[in-house]
């Protein structure tokens, strides 16, 4: 009961500290609050989108009410009641609310309307039916307090008290509602509006528009130029007031205080006039001072309102003029577009020329309070507790999980928020250690109830080992100063720096880590490594797998990783207890002195054991130093600690997966496997297993091969002496699968025939049950048999990345079937499928043949190598040099700088030279050094010059990626993409200008505008929604719209709930729904959709990141899909120049591009320009993906199809062959696509004979038509006269257009044959696109269009029709075939073209995939655009 009771407080308590905060926050009122629940704010947000988007009334109105499920997520099960609110200015709102509604989402909603924006310190009242009132609490839900299904129920705003922290937050409230600056704009929405603006909501001809031309191929001529295209200015804000600012009269006289005052404003308006303003618990008003002595008599009495608008509204007019226009512009912007995102991604670009900095008393106001995430008024918020209480919340039916997960994922990402700006303080100084008298580099902190350590980058100190020799004295010696400090201070929490509080509390040996000269070197090596960057990366990884394991009764720490200025610091949640003194006794699981003692309790291994079978761990015995035997299912060196609250919390997660075979080797402890590859392991095995169980013997053996767990025992065995080599020869011990198999079954596994569970401490030094330290000789035989299955069941592991995922991966990547654009969409590819970055080299090797994907490759292992260079520079650096180090650092990367004089010789050496003369420099914790001697005259980064640096970037990458980088890797990295992605991951913004890169100096230091954090973190997601999405993935590939479109529609409510809109699973649902209702046909709703699927990627990925580029191009086809074809091309233009900074002219994305935009062209008649781009598709896919990659195919088609409207038949058949015999090759005579390549062959070619024909047939017809046409003219000269004049301006004419084709087709055929052979592998891209495109195009050359054609038909030819009637079709051919080119085909009616679409249709649906890059889902385009031209025609 005691516990409930607590779960409930802990329950208020959380959504209690939820509502200051967001109350508190200025800058992020809006956004919090929004996100926290947002349903209704969409729903009544949603009217204004259908105002401003009239075609999706429809879709929004059902988007609408999918998107106030709460606990219902199938939509047929949505109950929604109308609720009247009187507000506090006396108007009625009406709200369609569901009983499990919160009164939180209420007052969001009313905190968006435009009516009750500005008020925020009321109470709500419930009026119900029998005419009772109940008082609704923020933390109820409505069904809690009473009935709202029985109808004629109402809601009323009152009126409440404030005081110091409401009247506060009310200012702030009124400062951001003044401000447009919470109103990010997409691009996007401004194309849209400035379009209907000109062009009105008439549908207008697209032929006859202006259309923009796309200047240098889309910014891919001139990359670095593109730079100053990508901002665009912010809006201009409305004035409504000159300023707001507390009074210098604050704080009131206790006299005061005791009539009610809590607060004096200084108002000046826009009028000029000067006013103090007086805020009591009850109403704001005017006070009568005028100079330095308080008055606090009001000045009128109707100048007073309970709200502080409403009192500037009756002062100034000019005000309430301009406060109707901030809302007016708020209200026409999307409604997304209103709110905050929680974790907003770091912008590397700054406006360009940097705007001028203006006075701001307000924000200096906030500027002045150093508080660094923390609270200023009223207590800080206890992180833990309330994170655990979220915890503890019930979760059995689905509308407790969506309110779980939302106050999870509130105050997850709060305390993000809040860690994050702690670091900026503890690196700058402003936040004292707890234990200065401690070295530096071992300080800890605590701010906001955050605890803060730092991490080093071990990495570097393998740069002089391996520079100078195996054996440097410098590391044996940082590793013993390190031991030794440990030792005098008593602490080992300098080795648990990310856990160091935990350890300063356990009481254990004070000198627990000296005396390891009798230690291995690894022992040694693992001690130091505790507190390193990747033990920091593993820490996070496996809190986050704890967390989604979501054991009853185990609990983790919230967690974040902040780089920043070089530093890394880890922030966690305190302990409960653990600042209050020594708690020993808390300790009863895993570690603290690796494995030299360990802790075991029975209660508490019971619940890792449950955790431990979610993450395939098995349960295992260890002995400690003195011989005792522990059965734990973790890694040895976690812990388990009681609290003060009495919960049990597991720490230091480490090693939750298996090591890696592949890297034994000192320094290596915490390379281990990435949990998607033991899920993706276990689940393949565990489905041959089962395969295996069924099948007959011989089928084993057929089923052999796939099995990821079948490797050779000796063969593995005989590898360990040297992992380099195992990883090497694993690849040819493929033939020996099938020979082995059978020796493997009879190998002792940990897995059985049903799970396979891995032992995390195999391959490391501690001691596990069975080793030859134990002295009982049975005990010894057989658990040594279980360790041997145990490390061969690792192995199976470890030989599965290397022989089955990464080539897989390769030939996902060869295929296109994963198209990474940049550094982070490979990382995020590499993880997904379960690779390791330290791989990355091994990639780059297997993808030599493919120019784009090996730049890829060895572009982000500069910029990873780069990084950890950067960052130890910033370290050493002051504050007043952190401006000129980058850009120096940048001008020696990108640049040609050398340094004059003998100090710039070798970086190297200098490096190596100044962590020798400094201890504790070695551990890359130098920030803060004392004493003048240290400081050089000179800053440090001087003597770093682009020789030096490049060299250390080459060792580091063959060091840390086995990666050895050609010798002119220099000159052909792709500068804007590696600066970008650069300062990306250190944080840096620089200016958006073109940058002379080949100068020596690139940069200058007022090219730097800013150093920010960058965080990693654990925020949770709701898998819940993630499962519906992908169960409705698989219903849209199998064509199921209507139950694709419930699936996406229930995950994109829960997640509204969950996470508010501003989230990257948000986006995906929108993305996902777009494409369910592209296919149905509705283009209207798929744009509004797409819209949302944009904002939403360019407020929490970056407004470059390949995501939102392809958001852009989706945009662009479905807007071309409503003939809107200027506009798309506008989106075009954008998603060009996107792509141009991610990923660089040369990738096949942009080659897809091309496509589409040539597509979009050929569709106004703009067949130039359709055939530049294809041109320009065709060499990029030939270069980088080869002359027989089924993409090249594509572009031959498109070619094809593009010559085919223009009338030159033979070119279209040269080029389909072209096709034809590339499909052959890669698929097959016996493929669809191989079958529609012939058809459409033959087509061209019957078309080309039937062109043939008629002009022959036409000339011999002219002849016989001409001379009875010589023979009437002769007797009418006059008519001969006029006739003749017409003829030959008309002769003319049609002689210059066909000469001009005729040169044009000959150019292309050239061109084509003067292509570089590429070297390639590969399919899929813009495959759908190509085949709409293909019969699209096709359509008006079937039959000939009626009436007249878009050019003049030449007048002798009107004079032979007039003669010769009976031979119009004939002679008319000739020259509509010629003219097609120009003409714009839009005939719907073709009973030919029908079937061949309708005969292709299902193919395409059935075979396409959605094309790499941006055509996402274009079969039903095709039809769409069919149904729109028939009911124009009619």
């Amino acid at each position: 009961m005691a516990g409930k009771s607590q779960k409930g407080r802990s329950r208020r308590g959380a959504q209690n500290s939820t509502n200051y905060s967001e109350q508190m926050v200025p800058s992020d009122a809006t956004t919090k609050g929004s996100l926290s629940d947002v349903k209704h704010s969409n729903a009544g947000a949603n009217g204004l989108l259908t105002q401003s988007e009239s075609p999706g009334t429809k879709t929004e109105a059902k988007e609408s009410e999918a998107a106030t499920s709460v606990d219902r997520p199938k939509q047929g099960d949505l109950h929604l009641y109308p609720v009247s609110v009187k507000t506090l200015g006396g108007e009625k709102l009406e709200l369609q609310l569901n009983p499990g509604d919160s009164v939180m989402d209420v007052r969001q909603f009313l905190l968006d309307a435009p009516e009750t924006c500005y008020f925020t310190c009321y109470d709500l009242l419930l009026h119900m039916k029998d005419e009772t009132v109940h008082h609704l609490e923020d933390h109820n839900e409505i069904s809690e307090v009473a009935d709202i299904t029985t109808g004629n129920c109402s809601l009323e705003m009152v009126a409440a008290s404030y005081d110091d922290r409401s009247i506060r937050a009310h200012v702030y409230r009124t400062r951001e509602l003044l401000s447009l600056s919470t109103l990010h704009a997409s691009l996007s929405t401004s194309l849209a509006l400035q379009h209907e603006a000109t062009h009105g909501t008439s549908s207008v001809d697209p032929v006859k528009t202006e259309v923009l031309e796309l200047d240098g191929l889309g910014f891919m001529e001139d990359v670095a130029a593109s730079l100053s295209n990508f901002l665009s200015s912010p809006s201009k804000e409305i004035r409504s007031v000159e300023s707001i600012v507390f009074s210098s009269f604050n704080p009131p006289p206790s006299y005061r205080r005791l009539a009610g005052d809590l607060i004096y404003l200084d108002v000046i308006t826009l009028e000029g006039n000067k006013y103090c303003i007086t805020g009591t618990t009850k109403f704001f008003h005017v006070n009568s001072s005028t100079g330095d002595i308080l008055d606090p008599r009001p000045i009128k009495a109707n100048f007073e309102s309970t709200t502080l608008i409403g009192l500037l509204q009756k002062i100034s007019s000019k005000f309430k003029k301009a406060f109707r226009e901030i809302l007016e512009r708020k209200a026409s912007a999307h409604p997304f577009e209103n709110v905050q995102s929680l974790l907003p991604p770091n912008s590397w670009l700054g406006l360009y020329p940097v705007p001028d900095h203006k006075r701001d008393a307000a924000r200096a106001e906030e500027a002045l309070t150093l508080s660094y995430g923390s609270d200023l008024l009223g207590m800080q918020r206890d992180w833990n507790e309330e994170l655990q209480a979220c915890r503890d919340f019930p979760h059995t039916t689905p509308q407790e999980r969506i309110l779980r997960d939302r106050a999870l994922y509130k105050v997850t990402s709060d305390f993000v928020d809040a860690a994050s700006n702690g670091a900026i303080g503890v690196i700058s100084r402003c936040i004292p250690p707890i234990n200065p008298t401690d070295p530096e580099c071992f300080h800890m902190y605590v701010h906001n109830n955050i605890f803060y350590s730092f991490a080093v980058d071990a990495d570097l100190e393998q740069l002089p080992k391996r520079h100078a020799s195996v054996n440097n004295p410098k590391i044996e010696g940082s590793i013993n100063s390190l031991k030794n400090t440990d030792e005098n201070d008593g602490n080992s929490s300098c080795f648990k720096v990310s856990n160091g509080c935990i350890s300063e509390s356990d009481g254990s040996n004070p000198s627990e880590l000296s005396g390891a000269t009798g230690l291995p070197t690894e022992t040694q090596l693992a001690e130091s490594e505790q507190a390193t960057y990747a033990s920091a990366n593993n820490d996070l990884k496996g809190t986050k797998a704890y967390q989604e394991a979501d054991v009853p009764g185990l609990y983790n720490l919230a967690m974040a990783i902040i780089d920043y200025r070089g530093h890394r610091v880890i922030a966690q949640s305190v302990l409960p207890g653990i600042l209050q003194g020594d708690k020993s006794e808390s300790l009863i699981y895993g570690s603290v002195d690796n494995g030299k003692k360990i802790y075991w309790n029975e209660d508490f291994h019971s619940k890792v054991v449950k955790a431990a079978k979610t993450l395939h761990l098995k349960e295992h015995e260890v002995l400690d130093e003195a011989g005792n035997v522990f059965k734990l299912a973790g890694p040895v060196e976690c812990k388990g600690i009681v609290g003060s609250d009495d919960r049990h919390y597991l720490l230091d997660l480490m090693r939750v997966t298996p090591r890696d075979a592949n890297y034994n080797g000192p320094g290596s402890r915490f390379c281990v496997l990435r949990p998607e590859l033991v899920t993706a392991f276990c689940q393949k095995a565990e489905a041959a297993e089962k395969t295996k169980g069924k099948s007959s013997v011989e089928e084993e053996h057929v089923a052999a091969p796939d099995l990821p767990n079948v490797a050779d025992v000796n063969d593995l065995v005989e590898d360990k002496a040297d992992p380099a080599s195992a990883s090497d020869s694993q690849f040819a011990a493929k033939v020996q699968k099938n020979e082995t198999l059978q020796e493997c079954g009879s190998t002792p596994t940990a897995s059985s025939c049903q799970e396979i569970y891995f032992n995390p401490n195999v391959f490391t030094e501690f001691k596990l049950a069975g080793t030859p330290e134990e002295s009982i000789a049975s005990c010894a035989i057989r658990f040594s048999l279980e360790i041997a299955a145990d490390e061969e069941n690792v192995k199976k592991a470890t030989q599965y990345l290397t022989d089955v995922v990464l080539p897989k991966f390769i030939q996902d990547l060869c295929t296109l079937e994963v198209s990474p654009m940049d550094g982070q969409t490979l990382t995020e590819a590499l993880h997904a499928h379960g690779i390791n970055i330290r791989y990355i080299g091994k990639v780059a090797e297997m993808t030599k043949h493919l120019p784009h994907l090996w730049d890829l490759c060895s572009s982000e292992v500069v910029v990873r190598s780069a990084k950890h260079i950067i960052k130890d520079v910033l370290r050493d650096t002051e504050d007043h040099d952190i401006g000129p180090a980058i850009s120096h650092l940048f001008n020696c990367l990108f640049g040609n700088c050398q340094i004059v004089g003998a100090k710039g010789a070798n970086s190297m050496q200098s490096k190596t030279q100044k962590k020798e003369n400094s201890g504790k420099s070695s551990r890359g914790q130098s920030r803060w050094k004392s004493g003048a001697s240290e400081r050089k005259n000179q800053p440090s980064y001087m003597s770093i010059n682009s020789e030096s640096l490049w060299s250390d970037i080459q060792e580091f990458a063959k060091i840390k990626y086995q990666f050895e980088m050609p010798e002119d890797a220099r000159a052909r990295v792709k500068k804007v993409s590696v600066i970008r992605n650069l300062c990306q991951k250190v944080g840096v913004t620089i200016v958006a200008h073109k940058y002379e890169l080949g100068a020596a100096a690139p940069f200058q230091t007022s090219d730097i505008l800013n150093l920010q954090p960058v965080v990693k973190h654990s925020v949770p997601v709701c898998s819940e929604a993630k499962d519906l999405v992908e169960t409705g993935k698989l219903q849209l590939a199998e064509g199921m719209l209507s139950e694709a479109y419930t699936l996406f529609s229930e995950a994109f409510s829960i997640l509204q709930q969950v996470t508010g809109p501003m989230h990257r699973e948000v986006a995906n649902c929108c993305r996902y729904l777009a494409m369910v209702l592209y296919h149905a046909g509705d283009m209207a709703g798929a744009i509004i959709q797409q819209h949302k699927e944009l904002i939403i990627n360019e407020r929490c990925l970056g407004l470059d990141h390949p995501d939102t580029a392809h958001s852009y191009g989706n945009m662009a086809l479905f807007y071309h899909g409503l003939n809107q074809t200027e506009l798309a091309l506008r989106h075009m233009s954008r998603a060009l120049l996107l792509l141009s900074l991610s990923s660089g002219p040369d990738h096949p994305d942009v080659a897809a591009t091309f496509i589409n935009v040539a597509m979009m062209y050929q569709d106004i008649g703009k067949m130039d320009t359709a055939l530049r781009y294809l041109q320009e598709a065709l060499k990029k896919n030939e270069r980088l993906l080869g002359e027989e990659h089924i993409q090249t195919a594509v572009c031959y088609h498109a070619l094809a199809i593009a010559f085919n409207c223009m009338g030159a038949y033979k070119l279209s058949h040269q080029h389909e062959k072209k096709t034809y015999d590339i499909l052959v090759k890669q698929l097959g005579e016996e493929d669809s696509r191989t079958r529609d390549s012939q058809n459409w062959m033959k087509t061209f070619k019957m078309r080309e004979i039937q062109m043939n024909a008629q002009k022959q047939k036409g000339q011999v017809l002219n002849a016989a038509s001409a001379q009875k046409a010589v023979d009437i003219l002769k007797a009418n000269p006059d008519l001969m006269h006029a006739f003749q004049a017409a003829a030959n301006s008309g002769g003319t004419t049609s002689s210059s257009n066909t000469s001009v084709k005729k040169s044009l087709n000959a150019a292309i055929a050239s061109e084509v044959g003067a292509h570089p052979r590429g070297r390639g592998v590969d399919e899929r891209a813009a495959r759908a696109a190509a085949e709409v495109r293909k019969k699209a195009a096709a359509r008006g050359l079937l039959i000939r269009p009626h009436g007249v054609p878009v050019q003049a038909v030449p007048p002798l030819t009107q004079l032979l029709n007039i003669i010769n009637s009976g031979m119009t079709p004939d002679s008319s051919t000739n020259n509509e075939e010629m003219e097609v080119a120009n003409t714009k085909v839009e005939d719907g009616n073709l009973s030919n073209v029908q079937e061949t679409a309708t005969e292709e249709k299902p193919k395409l649906d059935k075979e396409d995939q959605a094309p790499v890059g941006l055509g996402k889902g274009l079969s039903a385009l095709d039809s769409k655009k069919q149904k729109m031209k028939q009911k124009a025609a009619a």
